[in-house]
């Protein structure tokens, strides 16, 4: 079936850190640390005309009962570093960095994105993050000194001495002719106070084609959206199921023109996974084929271990869920942010009820509370999932979605191979890209 449509759905590739959804003990998984999966991952995808690829990274690995989480796929790479290198195999598709705006300073950090960004011709991003925690601080010997209250105020701060030090370039700043006196003129530093910086930075580099680098942000408390809608032109939600996109693409809206911007200058890009066969039931047994091998029986224990706050290896994963209750009211920080201030004991009654009513084992539940957490994603044939992608164009429910491969190096593949040309053939998403910088491919108009 051949359609047509006004609005075309874009993809971005997420490329986790520390996880365990990504498999990596099948025969085919590939290292998450050695450049060779970095750069097949990245080459599909702009092979399939992907807008973005976006790197997740963590200043400290996940911890499990004050000890590193083995059972994570764990390795993270300097951001800046391997998009770097990525920038010399790529040429259109555009290369998020996740950066702290607590653990770096805007100077530094400006100069290192605005780097990016020539050495790119323009594609490179910043995924702005809101560090808080102090058990990232003991890296940078800080402890906890952001309060959690604090920390978009603060970011806010940062972003504003960032993008005053990009912006600090006007168009007739530089010289034009081997005749000019010099290389550039006007002022040379960029002042920023307030009550968290006191800085006289100096603008190190021109802007390139596309203006400042993209910004990414995934907030989703009413403050992180709020912030957003003032500073990013990308946001990543969890709000991947049609319904709930729907209604997160129209609060965005709203809080767009509550900040005086366009209600279509914020690409909103949901975390999706998709599994792929030539049959719908094929592509439920894969399904279930993956969730199966992404939860353990050693990660179903430790999952539950994240929220009991205890030891539970004396546990049988195929038995009922542990009749002690959790050694915590509230879960810690060090957890990574899907374990993060749950309420333990609430949450744990919850979970036996449901146990209970459904005769689940542990390993059972937690393979049923995950996939309803992370949201089961697009299942089906390209087919089927292009119909799917047409009800969110049809809805402007999203303008893209952020994949995350379950397999590395290989899982795009069928995405590029299967999917993206049905969707092309509706008109439902790009045949190439329209520019060489990321603004461009985003369309999305430079920031001032």
């Amino acid at each position: 079936m051949t359609t047509t449509t006004h609005r075309q759905i874009q993809f971005g590739v997420f490329f986790q850190g520390v996880n365990f959804s990504t498999i990596w003990h099948w025969p085919e998984s590939g290292s998450q640390t050695d450049f060779e999966s970095f750069r097949r991952v990245i080459q599909t995808a702009e092979r399939g005309k992907f807008a973005a690829f976006f790197l997740g990274e963590g200043l400290r690995l996940r911890e499990h009962l004050g000890k590193i989480h083995d059972l994570d796929v764990v390795g993270r790479h300097d951001a800046m570093t391997l998009e770097a290198a990525l920038a010399a195999v790529t040429t259109h598709i555009g290369l998020a960095s996740t950066l702290s705006a607590t653990y770096n300073d805007p100077a530094d950090l400006a100069y290192r994105l605005a780097s990016l960004n020539h050495l790119s011709g323009g594609r490179a991003a910043w995924n702005i993050v809101t560090t808080h925690n102090a058990w990232t601080g003991e890296n940078f010997r800080r402890g906890g000194y952001l309060a959690q209250d604090d920390r978009y105020t603060h970011a806010s701060s940062f972003v504003e001495a960032v993008y005053k030090i990009w912006d600090a370039w006007a168009a007739d700043d530089l010289a034009t002719s081997p005749q000019a006196e010099a290389w550039s003129t006007g002022s040379h530093t960029v002042p920023h106070q307030d009550g968290y910086y006191d800085l006289e930075a100096v603008k190190t580099l021109p802007p390139v084609p596309g203006a400042r680098p993209v910004a990414f942000q995934a907030g989703d408390s009413p403050e992180g959206r709020d912030f957003a809608a003032r500073y990013a032109d990308v946001i990543f939600s969890a709000h991947p199921e049609l319904n709930d996109a729907v209604t997160f693409s129209r609060d965005i809206r709203q809080r767009l023109v509550a900040a005086g911007r366009p209600e279509d200058s914020l690409k909103i890009f949901p975390g999706q996974t998709f599994i792929i066969a030539d049959t719908v039931e094929a592509a439920q047994e894969k399904a279930r084929h993956v969730l199966e091998s992404q939860v353990t029986p050693q990660t179903a224990i430790a999952y539950l271990e994240q929220f009991w706050g205890r030891e539970l290896s004396s546990y049988d994963p195929d038995g009922p869920l542990p009749d002690v209750d959790p050694v915590v009211a509230v879960t810690g920080s060090t957890r990574g942010s899907g374990f993060q201030l749950a309420k333990a004991q609430e949450l744990v009654d919850k979970w036996r009820a449901i146990a209970t009513e459904k005769h689940f084992s542990i390993r059972e539940f937690v393979i049923h509370w995950t996939s309803q957490g992370m949201g089961r994603g697009l299942i089906g044939t390209p087919i089927t999932i292009a119909d799917q992608i047409q009800r969110y164009a049809d809805e402007w429910a999203v303008d893209g979605f952020n994949i995350t491969p379950w397999l590395v190096p290989s899982g795009l593949d069928d995405i590029v191979n299967e999917l993206i040309p049905e969707l092309q053939n509706r008109n439902l998403y790009p045949t190439d890209y329209v520019g060489t910088t990321l603004r461009q491919n985003l369309g999305l108009a430079p920031r001032d």
